[in-house]
């Protein structure tokens, strides 16, 4: 979990440049003028980091933490498998965002409710037989310690 907060803390900065060339890009003077775009241009941008590092075997934050995606056998994973995981581990997100999406909540309200999906779909890991995350089992990959290379 240290790793998966350290990466949110790395996304900021891609969040940050994404969002400066879409507002250049589409001369977007206020925030919430082609939010929906700009959500799903970040989805993208996301996807093209994720699927990217995947594929070479670990992200920055993946690297401080020593830790490393493969397919079921130990193998490095490709693009395509990488995709899949990126699409599943959207799971840790989307449902509480869809259940909550017609009652019009407060951002701390939703923010409970993600934060308390997050806290359960990570405690659903325990049930798993090897305890790995179910977007890994589903995407056929799993995390492993990696050492440093000296």
């Amino acid at each position: 979990m240290a790793c998966w907060a350290y990466e949110g803390m790395l996304m900021f900065g891609v969040v940050f440049i994404a969002g400066y060339l879409f507002g250049t890009l589409s001369q977007t003077r206020n925030a919430m003028d082609n939010r929906n775009a700009l959500q799903a241009f970040l989805f993208v941008i996301f996807g093209i980091y994720f699927v990217w590092f995947w594929a070479k075997g670990q992200t920055l934050a993946m690297k401080t933490w020593n830790v490393r995606v493969v397919d079921r056998v130990g193998n490095p994973i490709s693009q395509a498998r990488a995709l899949g995981r990126y699409l599943l581990a959207w799971v840790w997100f989307l449902p509480p965002l869809i259940a909550a999406a017609p009652f019009h909540l407060t951002g701390s309200e939703l923010g409970l409710i993600v934060g308390g999906w997050i806290a359960v779909w990570a405690l659903l890991s325990r049930f798993q037989p090897q305890g790995q995350f179910w977007h890994d089992v589903w995407a056929g990959t799993r995390l492993v310690s990696s050492q440093p290379r000296s």
